[in-house]
C-alpha cells in the first residue's frame, strides 16, 4: 500500500537541506522527473517487482494509488513529502500545477514487461485506458 513519508528536513539561514534515503528496499537504479505536465494523466500501471518514492520538488500534484484493495488520493504539495508505492500499487498522476516538478526514484531500471497497466477491477478509473 501506498505509504506518505515525511522527509528529515534541516532549515537555517542558508536555506533548506530535505534527504531522501531508507524509503525503497534496495538501491537506487533509475530516477526520472515530469514538468510541463499541463493536464496530462501520467502513469496509468502498477509493477510486478519495481518500488518507486514520488516527490513534487515543486508546485503541486494529485497521485491516485490502488492496491487491489484500497484506493486512495494523495496529495503531493511539498518537497519534505515523499509518497512511496509498493509494486502493486496502480498509480496515476494528474492535476499538475504548472509549476510542477515530480521526482520519480526507482529501485529497478526501466523494464517494459515490469508493466502491469490493467487497473484492478475496482478502481474507480478501471474504464480508463491506460
Amino acid at each position: 500500500m501506498a505509504k506518505l513519508h515525511q522527509l528529515k528536513t534541516f532549515s537555517s539561514e542558508k536555506g533548506n537541506l530535505t534527504i531522501l534515503e531508507n524509503v525503497l528496499p534496495g538501491t537506487i537504479q533509475r530516477v526520472f522527473y515530469i514538468y510541463s505536465a499541463g493536464n496530462a494523466q501520467r502513469a496509468g500501471h502498477r509493477h510486478v517487482k519495481t518500488w518507486g518514492a514520488l516527490v513534487c520538488l515543486a508546485g503541486s500534484c494529485r497521485v491516485y494509488s490502488h492496491d487491489g484493495q484500497v484506493e486512495k488520493f494523495h496529495y503531493l504539495d511539498s518537497p519534505d513529502q515523499c509518497l512511496v508505492l509498493e509494486p502493486q500499487d496502480w498509480h496515476l498522476m494528474d492535476h499538475f500545477s504548472d509549476d510542477a516538478i515530480l521526482l520519480v526514484v526507482a529501485n529497478q531500471p526501466y523494464d517494459q514487461a515490469d508493466y502491469i497497466a490493467e487497473p484492478y477491477p475496482t478502481s474507480r478509473f478501471a474504464a480508463v485506458p491506460a
